[in-house]
């Protein structure tokens, strides 16, 4: 079973903040709490937890390949 938190590292200002991770879709863009930049995934990584957190998305902790590519 994939675990379904990770922290996200906003690479703007450094701040970090545990979330809870979606099972069924990709999180494309993610506003950070503490200087509002917008994060979009890093080329090559299908959502914003692959590319800035501490646990990549559950379909790709299963196995499954990225969400967003078939």
């Amino acid at each position: 079973m994939a675990e379904l938190r990770s922290t996200l590292t906003c690479p703007q200002c450094g701040v970090t903040k545990t979330e809870t991770m979606p099972v069924d879709a990709c999180q494309f863009f993610y506003e950070c709490t503490g200087c509002g930049a917008v994060l979009r995934p890093l080329p090559g990584d299908c959502c914003v937890f692959c590319s800035y957190g501490t646990v990549p998305c559950p379909p790709i902790q299963d196995g499954n390949g990225c969400c967003s590519r078939s």
